[in-house]
């Protein structure tokens, strides 16, 4: 009914502005935005090229942040970070290195808690099964199997 009129390149470009000076954004999640919003391939990298230029965009900055927050917050392992990442559009040659950052003992001591309180939890027959069911949890929290070895 009502169509909204696409924003301007200069309109877009303050706006993302306004937003990355509040917080952490990575080119993916600005590029998706000025999509929705309706601009034209050139001024979305026209607009990209400015961001990263004037540092309010940066990549490793951001990959960063966000590995620091999913691997804290979320309880992440390595494997689902990657993932996230990933959908993000965050070049490997970008992530790689931050994530290789990370030491196995920060991924065990974010996942030890995890087990121990999933542990009452689950219903299983025998020990066999319980430790399977703790492998999945893990697994699918995107934690490699060496580290939770180590953790069981």
């Amino acid at each position: 009914m009502f169509r909204k009129q696409p924003l301007s390149k200069e309109k877009a470009l303050s706006r993302l502005a306004a937003l990355c000076a509040k917080a952490e954004y990575c080119t993916g999640d600005m590029e998706d935005k000025m999509r929705r919003w309706g601009l034209d391939a050139e001024a979305i990298r026209e607009n990209i090229d400015y961001l990263v230029g004037h540092q309010y965009i940066d990549n490793v900055r951001y990959c960063k942040a966000f590995v620091n927050d999913k691997i804290a917050c979320n309880h992440w392992g390595r494997r689902k970070i990657e993932q996230a990442l990933w959908m993000k559009h965050i070049p490997e040659s970008v992530s790689a290195p931050v994530l290789d950052a990370v030491p196995q003992e920060v991924y065990v001591r974010v996942l030890r808690p995890l087990l121990d309180a999933k542990r009452p939890t689950i219903k299983a027959e025998s020990d066999y099964e319980r430790q399977m069911k703790l492998i999945k949890f893990a697994l699918g929290r995107g934690f490699d199997l060496d580290e939770i070895k180590l953790c069981l």
